[in-house]
């Protein structure tokens, strides 16, 4: 446990002191006091305080909780989180200021008899909590571990330091659970090869925002850093470099490992038949020989959809993944088909005309995407897929969630039209954060919402969530961080809190001070507008 602990950048949080945005035409102070990202669904605080004393105060086990003392996930985020409101380190124990400590403890009830401590969290995963802070002692109640840990999240961010550096904390009560199940970010390891501790440093970004899906584009065109146990020359030839820009098993395990001590799942996404251009250095024949006229040009396409070998690679390889990885579900892509190549082919074009599939390739595509279902079906995973799968009328099975992410026609429409067939939809048009601009784009990242068309109140409970998506192709792990955060922020709230939580004058105000936040926990946010954080660089 103590290595995947090593990530964590352990600093306290504060509170900071930002200027408005040009829309709101003054420039503004903020006050001394906290506000909870993304907003809790119930939030009653009193003017009242309590002082925390490093020395004194602790997070604790409740008697007759259902997970104890030997809950490791539980024990290394109380620790996690002491080290959040305190400081970790030297540096900042020595400006720990000694007194009494009207808070003594925060003590975490775990209120089903399974409390899920040594399981993987799911889409169905309960992540409500009940906090009460009141003297002495601050009670946090959850059904599972996955609900306690948000609730810590909410009682950090509630402490804050005054003027003479004393940790305080309103007396509040919050009742609070998420609007969504599934709240993700997707980042990209093949346009650019991501070294682990970026992606660990955003794992825990993700857990301060309360996302909890991370979707693992992890190989496409341009490289294939998997490290396949069974298929390793996918790596040894399709990676950038195959001994540093891979994930090894051990790679893998530590991030899924250090994700669920967050509460976060991991979905990995191993998109075919289309951008798999790194699938054929290792894997001779799997792709789509093309011509030019009656010869081959040597130059390749997407998976070849006529041959066995195909199929009985791709089952050996899912077989593989669905032990690797293991949340009930594996992204398998779909999207953004080249039909150039295959209409090239003779072989592909015999085959066409006796499965009766005319010109139309959109079918050849269907009938791949078919068998490759099957195939992890038979894995017992189940799947979501880009949202070209659907309009191309594959056959799915109905527990089949739908990726929308595509303009035209408006994201809208296409959401309706998913969920009036019954399917599970997810969105992530309008949260394609590798898209920016100058100014405060996360204002209309904020006010874009999954259930936002026009649908029976039916169509719209089949709307499970979202995903921000930062692709690879101009971001590595100079800028990621930055770029993500605090846009994605606003993506978290949007997915949490309330749906008449909208008012963005207001999210300004908190979201400047969690981005102080972020700051302090070592997290390189970038600015939403000119101002300044208190404790600007001392994460840093």
């Amino acid at each position: 446990m103590r290595a995947l602990y090593f990530a964590s950048l352990l600093l306290s949080i504060n509170v900071c002191k930002s200027s408005l945005s040009e829309d709101f035409g003054e420039i503004y102070e903020e006050p001394e006091e906290v506000s909870v990202w993304p907003q809790p669904q119930k939030y009653q605080a009193s003017p009242v305080t309590f002082q925390l004393s490093a020395y004194i105060f602790q997070i604790a086990h409740a008697k007759g909780s259902s997970a104890g003392p030997s809950c490791v996930l539980l024990q290394n985020a109380f620790r996690r989180y002491i080290d959040y409101i305190f400081g970790y380190g030297k540096k900042h124990k020595k400006n720990v200021k000694v007194f009494d400590s009207d808070l003594a403890e925060l003590q975490v009830f775990i209120t089903s008899p399974d409390s899920e401590c040594d399981s993987y969290p799911t889409v169905k995963s309960d992540e409500s909590y009940q906090l009460s802070v009141d003297q002495p002692t601050s009670v946090l109640k959850a059904p599972t571990v996955w609900g306690a840990l948000r609730g810590l999240e909410t009682f950090t961010q509630l402490v804050f330091e005054d003027k003479y550096g004393v940790k305080k904390i309103n007396k509040t009560d919050i009742s609070d659970f998420p609007r969504f199940a599934h709240r993700g970010i997707l980042l990209d390891t093949s346009r650019h090869y991501l070294p682990l501790k970026v992606i660990l440093v955003n794992l825990e970004a993700m857990a301060m925002n309360k996302f909890n899906v991370f979707h693992w584009h992890i190989v496409d065109d341009q490289s294939f850093p998997y490290m396949s146990p069974t298929f390793p020359d996918l790596s040894q030839k399709g990676a950038y470099q195959p001994y540093t820009h891979v994930y090894t098993s051990a790679d893998v395990n530590m991030v899924i490992e250090f994700a669920r001590m967050h509460g976060i799942r991991v979905i990995a996404e191993f998109d075919t038949p289309g951008h798999t251009q790194s699938w054929g250095k290792g894997q001779p024949g799997l792709l789509t020989p093309c011509y030019s006229g009656s010869t081959p040009s040597g130059t390749f396409g997407p998976v070849n959809p006529i041959l066995n070998t195909t199929y009985d690679f791709m089952a050996s390889f899912f077989k593989e993944i669905s032990t690797v990885f293991p949340d009930a579900y594996i992204h398998l892509g779909g999207d953004e088909v080249d039909f150039s190549c295959w209409k090239s082919n003779p072989d592909i074009q015999k085959f066409m005309a006796q499965q009766g599939f005319g010109q139309d390739y959109s079918k050849l595509e269907s009938y791949y995407i078919q068998r490759i279902l099957d195939i992890v079906k038979a894995t017992n995973k189940g799947y979501m897929v880009w949202q070209e799968v659907f309009d191309n009328e594959v056959k799915l099975n109905a527990d089949t969630l739908i990726h929308v992410w595509k303009e035209k026609p408006q994201y809208e429409n296409e959401m309706a039209r998913v969920t009036a067939a019954g399917f599970h939809a997810l969105l992530s048009t309008p949260w394609y954060l590798n898209r920016i601009s100058y100014g405060q784009d996360w204002q209309g990242i904020y006010r874009a919402d999954p259930q936002s068309f026009n649908g029976t109140a039916e169509q719209k409970q089949l709307v499970i969530g979202g995903e921000a998506c930062l692709w690879g192709e101009y971001v590595d792990a100079t800028n990621l961080t930055p770029r993500l955060w605090p846009r994605a922020s606003a993506v978290g709230e949007r997915l949490w809190s309330d749906e008449n939580v909208k008012d963005v004058n207001s999210a300004y105000t908190r979201l400047a001070k969690h981005r102080c936040r972020m700051l302090r926990r070592g997290i390189p946010a970038e600015p939403l507008f000119v101002g300044y954080c208190r404790h600007e660089y001392d994460g840093l």
